[in-house]
């Protein structure tokens, strides 16, 4: 017995020196430990105070697991829309022990949706997640900012300004200009569309007819499923018809306009273009970019050579939702660039 005794004690003091000289193996022990978190109780969700200049308001956030070094805060696109397009992060991250943080900006589903167009500028967006960064307490050795499209515009713009509190950046299937992405959908784009059909969706815009539900059943059948998701309607994964289900499109045609064809009418994006701050960004960055997206590939690829730690991460065989229709090569890179930065073996 006694002898029984100490092979069990050398058997765990060799497994505790083990983990403590292997930080990666201590990280996967406790990645869904969530017995030292004050957001155990919810499982992870916090909604957090949010000020504005027209009053307080509360914007939904969910941790899901725990990493001390990688922790990735994902900006969706829209605005307006949800976090809901990042669901399938949870088939990936958890396996790399990668720590991530779902978000609803102020106005989409999960969070408060105020009714006051004064907030859905620029500016006060990049305020909002700088203080969901405090409140998460997110720094500079941790924090990893990533968005996607209009998340894309918004982590940009975060960069340009608050650098100083990130790790890495990334910068998935957006342009670093509003007059850019309306050319390549206008001049190289619209004319692969069947002749007809591109006339008539030209002719719906024209006269602003985008409420027509021809208009977005032509949308739909022939742009939406070669340019946003390459995948039959009816295949779309069910958390991207959910998070578009769950849109506010008071937010959305706002800023975006009232069609995914080109930023449109008065929307306050039309003219945004940061083309020339790029340069200013030194944080390692990663800049995805895919074949088939409503946005310019090569305009992608130049993003990530412009700014001075870029690396760019090209999806041959995806579209604007590559995370859905590419998602070994998305991932793959994306998950190699968090581990090369972490270690400090990142590479351009």
């Amino acid at each position: 017995m006694k002898t029984k005794t100490i092979i069990v004690s050398v058997l765990f003091i060799f497994l505790f020196n083990n983990c403590k000289n292997n930080p990666e193996d201590s990280v996967k022990a406790n990645y869904l430990n969530f017995s030292k978190r004050d957001d155990q109780f919810t499982g992870g969700i916090k909604m957090i105070p949010i000020t504005t200049p027209v009053g307080n308001f509360k914007v939904w956030t969910k941790r899901v697991g725990n990493n001390p070094t990688i922790k990735v805060l994902l900006l969706h696109g829209g605005p307006g829309v949800t976090h809901e397009l990042y669901e399938c992060f949870d088939g990936y991250f958890p396996n790399e022990s990668i720590e991530y943080i779902y978000y609803d900006q102020l106005g989409s589903y999960y969070s408060d949706q105020p009714n006051n167009n004064k907030l859905w500028t620029n500016e006060r967006f990049v305020e909002e997640v700088e203080q969901v960064r405090i409140a998460l307490d997110l720094n500079k050795d941790n924090f990893y900012l990533m968005g996607q499209s209009w998340g894309g515009i918004l982590a940009m713009e975060y960069a340009l300004k608050y650098q100083k509190n990130l790790k890495g950046l990334i910068i998935s299937n957006m342009m670093a200009s509003a007059p850019e992405y309306n050319k390549y959908a206008e001049e190289v784009l619209g004319p692969k569309l069947p002749p007809d059909v591109f006339k008539q969706i030209k002719e719906f815009e024209k006269n602003k007819d985008y409420k027509n539900p021809k208009y977005a059943d032509l949308l739909f059948k022939y742009y939406y499923t070669e340019h946003i998701l390459r995948k039959p309607l009816e295949e779309w994964p069910e958390a991207v018809n959910r998070c578009f289900k769950h849109i506010n499109n008071n937010v959305y045609v706002y800023m975006q306009g009232p069609s995914e064809f080109g930023i449109t009418g008065d929307a306050t994006l039309k003219n945004w273009d940061i083309k020339n701050k790029l340069h200013t960004i030194t944080v390692p960055s990663l800049v995805i970019g895919s074949k088939y997206d409503t946005m310019d590939p090569k305009h992608m690829e130049w993003i990530s050579k412009e700014v001075q730690n870029g690396r760019f991460l090209f999806c041959p065989n995806g579209s604007h939702l590559s995370q859905y229709d590419d998602q070994k090569t998305y991932f793959s890179g994306l998950i190699q660039f968090l581990r090369d930065v972490d270690s400090a073996n990142f590479k351009k």
